[in-house]
């Protein structure tokens, strides 16, 4: 559902120009000096503010707290304008919300250019069904999901994927040939993602590298916060130096970790990882 159907607006924007900027505290500032002569408050089933949006000269403007909470004073201003409330299950909004952000990425980034190799979506398919069997389904993330290689290959295995990434370039793509869903992407900093996913029960980081003396670190912090919103993880590398790294990176955190060589894919996912918590 659209997030101006469930606010009951023929239009509206968010005054946080990216999904990413919504844990910015810095916008219950700008939302509070708009001028207004309507308001509306959505809360969850709980009864907490998701947003607060006001008609501000002829356009309806909104924040979103699904990552940060409102002030004080924002509930205020809400309150002065004598404004209307409704209410969703925090869920729904929450989809409604990436679906929001996802359409504008589809509609003002160009498309990374296109490099598929049909052959590696069955490669990978067998060998997730390889690891975790034929029980699949349920809610798993694709962590620095590309251009949703993973996240399509979840979607045949009956999982809802949750998918972030940082190039909006390569998300542009999925999202323009529907490998990636728009209510189902998420354009983030992946080393905080933390901060906009709840822990799930599984998660895939595919093709993560290249891990060099460079990058070595930023790829420790990446692994890291996939390995803390995840209680199972396959993740794939090209190099087995690159899959030691990550074993010797999860057994520091306490997790369970076998490495093997995939002779099936001889570039991207050359060696698996794959990882339960302990």
């Amino acid at each position: 559902m659209r997030a101006a159907e469930i606010l009951g607006t023929k239009t509206f924007e968010f005054i946080e120009p990216s999904f990413a900027d919504l844990i910015n505290t810095n916008f219950n500032e700008l939302l509070l000096h708009l001028p207004g002569d309507e308001a509306l408050l959505l809360i969850d089933e709980h009864e907490e503010p998701l947003t607060i949006a006001i008609h501000s000269l002829g356009k309806w403007t909104a924040g979103t707290f699904l990552f940060r909470r409102p002030t004080a004073a924002v509930i205020e201003r809400f309150e002065e304008l004598n404004g209307e409330i409704y209410q969703e299950n925090k869920a729904v909004w929450t989809l409604a919300v990436r679906e929001y952000y996802s359409l504008q990425i589809l509609e003002q980034i160009r498309p990374a250019v296109g490099d598929l190799n049909t052959a590696r979506l069955v490669i990978l398919e067998n060998l997730i069904k390889d690891i975790w069997g034929q029980d699949t389904g349920g809610t798993c993330l694709d962590f620095c999901c590309g251009s949703g290689v993973g996240s399509q290959v979840l979607r045949t295995l009956r999982f809802s994927p949750v998918s972030c990434d940082n190039d909006s370039a390569l998300l542009s793509l999925g999202l323009s040939t529907g490998r990636l869903k728009p209510e189902e992407t998420m354009c983030i900093d992946a080393t905080i993602a933390s901060r906009y996913i709840d822990p799930l029960p599984r998660g895939i980081g595919i093709m993560m590298g290249e891990i060099n003396n460079f990058s070595k670190e930023l790829w420790q912090h990446l692994v890291t916060e996939l390995f803390a919103l995840t209680n199972e993880t396959v993740i794939t590398v090209g190099t087995k130096p690159e899959a030691d790294l990550v074993k010797d990176w999860g057994e520091s955190l306490h997790r369970s970790i076998k490495i093997w060589e995939n002779a099936k894919d001889p570039i991207y996912d050359r060696w698996i990882c794959s990882s339960i918590r302990e």
